[in-house]
């Protein structure tokens, strides 16, 4: 759990860090990559000693029983989230990432042209994939409230076309932060209920939750909507394993699981034999513990970076709940993106994941990486109070 110790990725064919040049024109040999969500820390040795041993026997073919990865998937939900997962094992999918899970979902349930209603600003993948299967894409944005971001049904109900058949939700929300509260996901459950629409909900960041805050699946936080739910969980951002490209998407309602367990079928996909052994050694006790370390480290990450956005005049970042991912607005600098972009990049030379590219709501905002050792976070900052220092 030595999260302070700085681990070389240049040259490992790391997108966050191999690629910063070509998304962000950061040199990385002189750049701080705080852009794509993946961290800068070993998982737990548990985890790295499976892969050996599976490498060290040597043949890797087909993989055969998968009941200790799923039973470690019900055991995870069970004992960190409350929610008790059916032991039947068929209702719990093994997809390409969450990613893929998201497309699934839409293909399964969707017909080309439906809307698909995200939350913005919100995780841009989802716009990508939605585009891409030929859905619309149907923007409610997020109304910010008292420094945070709540769902403002009134405002959503006037948008209502009919065509909308699906909610992609990111829980926690990415990039805001926000762990949403029971009465919250009870909300968004009666208006799914009016509107008869399929939520999917993306929950990758559930196990990354800051101290004083506590993540409650939307499942459980309304299970009278399992009939129109489909949950979506994995182990890949919390252990840092975004590489194997392994997720869940979980479906308890019976009809719905026979829909998707058809589209599984028909695209024959088969899981990666890697993950398998990966996620039940990352979903055990030493996998818990590993994660509540985490959760702290990050706080304190998070405390630390805060403290030096509110020091440079015209920039806030939105109180951190959830994931590892902050959220700055630089509207109150009065500059063109065009100007705030070139200090983050050419003058501080930090690598950032840009607003717009998360949807309605994000224009003035950037999303900066906190998954990183202590001493880049610090670096980070110093680097954009001189960036930004003559507004002083």
């Amino acid at each position: 759990m030595n999260f302070d110790e700085l681990i070389e990725r240049r040259g490992t064919h790391s997108a966050k860090w191999d690629k910063m040049q070509e998304f962000a024109g950061v040199a990385p040999d002189e750049g701080i990559p705080m852009w794509v969500a993946d961290m800068d820390f070993r998982p737990p040795q548990g985890v790295i000693d499976a892969v050996k041993a599976y490498a060290d026997h040597g043949v890797f073919g087909y993989f055969g029983d998968d009941s200790d990865y799923l039973a470690a998937i019900r055991w995870w939900a069970s004992t960190r989230h409350g929610w008790d997962i059916a032991a039947e094992d068929d209702g719990i999918f093994s997809t390409h990432g969450l990613v893929n899970g998201a497309a699934l979902a839409m293909h399964t349930w969707t017909q080309p042209g439906d809307g698909i209603i995200v939350f913005t600003p919100v995780y841009h993948a989802f716009h990508r994939v939605i585009i891409a299967g030929g859905r619309e894409v149907v923007q409610f944005e997020l109304a910010e409230r008292d420094g945070r971001y709540e769902m403002d049904f009134d405002a959503y109900e006037a948008q209502m076309t009919g065509r909308e058949k699906m909610i992609l939700f990111c829980s926690p929300h990415n990039p805001g932060g926000r762990v949403w509260s029971v009465e919250e996901q009870r909300a968004l459950a009666d208006f799914v209920a009016k509107h008869d629409l399929l939520v999917v909900s993306d929950e990758i960041h559930c196990d990354i939750v800051l101290p004083g805050h506590r993540h409650v699946p939307f499942t459980v936080a309304a299970p009278e909507a399992r009939g129109r739910t489909v949950m979506m969980t994995a182990s890949t951002k919390t252990f840092n394993l975004a590489g194997m490209h392994t997720g869940n998407v979980i479906v308890e309602d019976e009809e719905l699981k026979a829909q998707f367990g058809a589209t599984v079928a028909g695209l024959g996909l088969s899981p990666n034999a890697f993950a398998k052994h990966m996620v039940p050694a990352a979903y055990s006790p030493e996998g818990a513990a590993w994660v509540d370390a985490l959760c702290a480290y990050v706080g304190e990450n998070a405390r630390i970076f805060d403290a030096g956005i509110a020091r440079i005049p015209g920039l806030r970042s939105m109180p951190l709940q959830g994931t590892y991912l902050a959220w700055v607005d630089f509207a109150g600098t009065g500059m063109e993106r065009e100007e705030v972009m070139r200090r983050i990049a050419d003058d501080a030379k930090i690598a950032v994941n840009q607003g717009p590219s998360f949807g309605e709501g994000g224009e003035s905002w950037n999303r900066f990486n906190l998954a990183t050792p202590r001493s880049r976070v610090e670096e980070a900052v110093a680097r954009l109070e001189k960036a930004f220092g003559d507004l002083q």
